[in-house]
């Protein structure tokens, strides 16, 4: 495993988030967020652009996708790099390809890790063995966006996820996706 250390550094609670970064979050998704998460990545303007999501949602319900790409922008570069076949060609790879192959067998085993590290760490009980990863590891490309935001909350650890966050270029150099957090209004504040 590329990235053993699995404990995730929190100045408050875990999943613990602060209300301004949820109210960006909300912003950028267009909705509220489902369950509990908190920033695991941050754009360069200094927005979230990466959420870390809470394997299960409060009722119980299974929530397999650990990192999750709020961006709006990234996710418009993602999906126009999934309109353009990006996808495809890389599970040709990972077809006659034995060392990316192997590398995207240790992002899978990563993400399950640390989304078993992450229910943990919230008191849930890890979701079963088998459950999917995310982005179609371990034997295909399926979402770029779920490969990117593993690559972003784990530098090193996804090398589909980087390939596809460089080719999608920079996103953030227009400045903030959303209004920054001080002139976003949150929910309960005066």
């Amino acid at each position: 495993m590329k990235n053993p250390d699995l404990r995730i550094r929190h100045s408050v609670d875990p999943f613990g988030i602060d209300p301004a970064d949820a109210a960006v979050v909300a912003v950028q998704l267009g909705r509220p967020p489902r369950g509990r998460f908190d920033v695991a990545h941050r754009c360069r303007c200094g927005l979230p652009d990466v959420v870390r999501t809470a394997p299960r949602l409060p009722d119980g319900t299974p929530f397999p996708t650990l990192y999750y790409l709020t961006c709006p922008r990234a996710s418009a570069a993602a999906g126009r790099l999934e309109a353009v076949g990006v996808m495809a060609g890389m599970t040709q790879r990972l077809s006659v390809d034995r060392q990316l192959r192997q590398a995207y067998l240790a992002a899978h085993l990563d993400y399950l890790a640390r989304r078993d590290a992450a229910a943990r760490e919230c008191g849930l009980e890890p979701l079963p063995p088998g459950t999917q990863s995310a982005g179609g590891m371990p034997d295909r490309v399926k979402c770029l966006h779920a490969l990117i935001a593993h690559e972003l909350a784990v530098p090193g650890a996804n090398p589909l996820g980087l390939e596809a966050a460089e080719a999608a270029g920079q996103w953030w150099s227009g400045g903030p996706c959303v209004p920054p957090p001080e002139s976003v209004p949150v929910a309960g504040a005066d």
